[in-house]
């Protein structure tokens, strides 16, 4: 997994990749909250461990930036000295998925990521249909091949849906009439 840690402590920086990468996780480290929207808008991460009090952007405007901005969907775990409850109730109403105070376990710390990751996948998952090379996004009704848009009336949209939900078994005709 590929994970974002934005942080400004480098010791604790450090330690996480100690912890990370011999684990086979890769990772990417931003000092502030500005860097670390950057990162996020330049390259796919499987989850994002964010601070709470950051340099130059902290972690709420960082999530509101994420959220509304970007509008990334990535997996955000709070990591932060800041373990009152009002404080987690904040993190996670300002759109973190997960909180968590220091001091932690690093194995608990993987486990939550890893958590996040699986839930994200199947959101994911459930949202796209897949065949070989060609997609169709069930939430925007977006279809692709290749990576190239096509355009499709509501009825053929809705013949595709039904032909690759049953793929790679074939579809009788009633079944598609009912479709449309």
């Amino acid at each position: 997994m590929r994970f974002l840690v934005v942080e400004d402590h480098r010791s604790l920086v450090a330690n996480l990749f100690a912890y990370f990468e011999p684990r086979k996780h890769e990772l990417d480290a931003a000092p502030d909250g500005a860097s670390g929207l950057r990162l996020v808008a330049a390259h796919d991460y499987d989850a994002v461990i964010l601070d709470w009090m950051l340099p130059r952007l902290d972690g709420e405007a960082f999530l509101r930036e994420l959220r509304g901005t970007l509008r990334k969907d990535v997996p955000v775990l709070m990591l932060t000295a800041r373990e009152r409850t009002e404080d987690k109730v904040h993190a996670l109403r300002a759109d973190a998925d997960d909180y968590l105070a220091n001091p932690f376990e690093l194995i608990e710390l993987e486990a939550r990521l890893e958590a996040l990751v699986r839930r994200a996948r199947r959101q994911v998952a459930a949202v796209r249909l897949q065949v070989a090379d060609l997609s169709l996004d069930l939430a925007t009704s977006e279809v692709q091949r290749v990576g190239r848009p096509i355009e499709l009336h509501t009825a053929s949209r809705q013949l595709l849906e039904e032909l690759m939900r049953a793929s790679p078994v074939l579809v009788r005709r009633e079944r598609l009439e009912q479709a449309i």
